[in-house]
C-alpha cells in the first residue's frame, strides 16, 4: 500500500486522537484517515450523481459500490 505524507493542523490532529485507540472507533490514525477519505469520496460521488456530472460507467448500477471498490471496512 502506498504511503503519503500530509500536514495536519494541531487542532485537527487532537480531534482525531479522540477517535483513535482502545476507546475510539479506529485502531490507528491510518484507519481513521482512510475511512474519512472513503466517506468524503462517496459523498462527492453522490453529489456529482445528483448534479448529473457522472457518466453511466461511474454511476451506481447495482454492482459494486464506490466504497466497495475503495476497500470500505464497514464504516
Amino acid at each position: 500500500m502506498p504511503k503519503i505524507s500530509v500536514e495536519v493542523p494541531e487542532e485537527l490532529l487532537a480531534d482525531l486522537a479522540d477517535h483513535v485507540g482502545e476507546d475510539g472507533k479506529f485502531v490507528n490514525r491510518s484507519e481513521a484517515v482512510r475511512a474519512s477519505i472513503r466517506k468524503t469520496l462517496d459523498m462527492l460521488d453522490e453529489i456529482d450523481e445528483r448534479q448529473g456530472r457522472l457518466d453511466g460507467s461511474e454511476a451506481s448500477d447495482g454492482g459494486a459500490s464506490e466504497s466497495d471498490e475503495r476497500g470500505a471496512d464497514g464504516e
